[in-house]
């Protein structure tokens, strides 16, 4: 991509996310992703109705008048986008490919965590963590992360999402929130790296797929490419069964993953490529 291509798309993406942050996203974002702790703000007289452990009792100690500690919410969080940047990643069949779709998402969240003040860093993973982002705050930040997304050519085409994982926690000491943007489409055990990872820090998935994963299009006889393998199959798309077998699979595999997800208590939420993106993040928001 030219120089002046890269840069009008860059900033296309900017207008937008920042379109939908200001007027969409930003109240449920803030409501959605709560700061680290709590840290002490003050002392003041004690209330009827506060709680008994609020109460500081060197000071009350001292003025023979009860006094409660007051305290505000540490709301800086520190974001990370964990993004799979694997050969599957470049597939689409509908307007956008889940590259883009995931291109998209990350500028909505970077310039969502920047407004509130939070840091942004992003981990891109195929097999291999292929770019590591440290976490910073502002615009030109959320700028660097996106052109480092569209620029980037992954060394490997494979699927090893737990190597993202590892990283990240290897990386963030301080509890943060990360987005795991996939299609989980990974022979490894993810799911037991992101249990761990949840032990210490909120974890987030938001799969994304392409409409004809779900339902193979009527267009007969066609060669399927695994950009991750380099395998091809031949599919007789016309195929009532074929079609049939297709979707149960896809279903199967929704159906699992949903699971999986809910049994370890992290959240998920899947978005098609051809699908409103705006809807399903704005539901995930409010859900939590």
């Amino acid at each position: 991509m030219e120089t002046k291509e890269l840069l009008k798309k860059i900033r296309h993406l900017e207008i937008k996310a920042k379109g939908l942050t200001r007027h969409i996203f930003s109240g449920e974002y803030q409501s959605a992703f709560k700061g680290r702790g709590m840290t002490f703000s003050e002392v003041r007289d004690y209330h009827f109705g506060d709680e008994v452990r609020t109460i500081d009792w060197n000071v009350t100690a001292r003025f023979n008048e009860p006094y409660v500690k007051v305290f505000d919410e540490e709301r800086e969080l520190t974001v990370m986008l964990i993004i799979d940047v694997s050969g599957s990643e470049d597939f689409g069949t509908q307007e956008k490919t889940k590259k883009d779709l995931a291109l998209e998402i990350a500028a909505i969240l970077s310039f969502s965590a920047i407004t509130n003040n939070d840091k942004v860093g992003a981990i891109f993973v195929s097999d291999k963590v292929e770019r590591y982002i440290a976490p910073g705050k502002g615009r030109k930040h959320a700028l660097v992360i996106l052109r480092a997304l569209i620029e980037l050519k992954p060394e490997n085409t494979g699927t090893n999402i737990n190597e993202g994982l590892k990283f990240f926690r290897n990386t963030q000491k301080k509890r943060g929130i990360a987005f795991v943007i996939s299609d989980f489409v990974d022979d490894n055990d993810y799911m037991e790296g992101l249990k761990v990872s949840r032990k210490k820090h909120d974890m987030v998935a938001l799969r994304l797929y392409d409409q004809s994963e779900s339902e193979l299009p009527n267009i007969g006889i066609v060669q399927l490419f695994n950009a991750e393998t380099e395998e091809t199959t031949w599919v007789n798309s016309s195929s009532q069964s074929a079609k049939q077998l297709h979707s149960e699979n896809f279903k199967r595999f929704e159906e699992d993953l949903f699971r999986e997800f809910k049994r370890s208590g992290i959240d998920y939420v899947s978005i098609a490529t051809e699908e409103d993106y705006i809807k399903p993040l704005i539901h995930l928001f409010k859900s939590r």
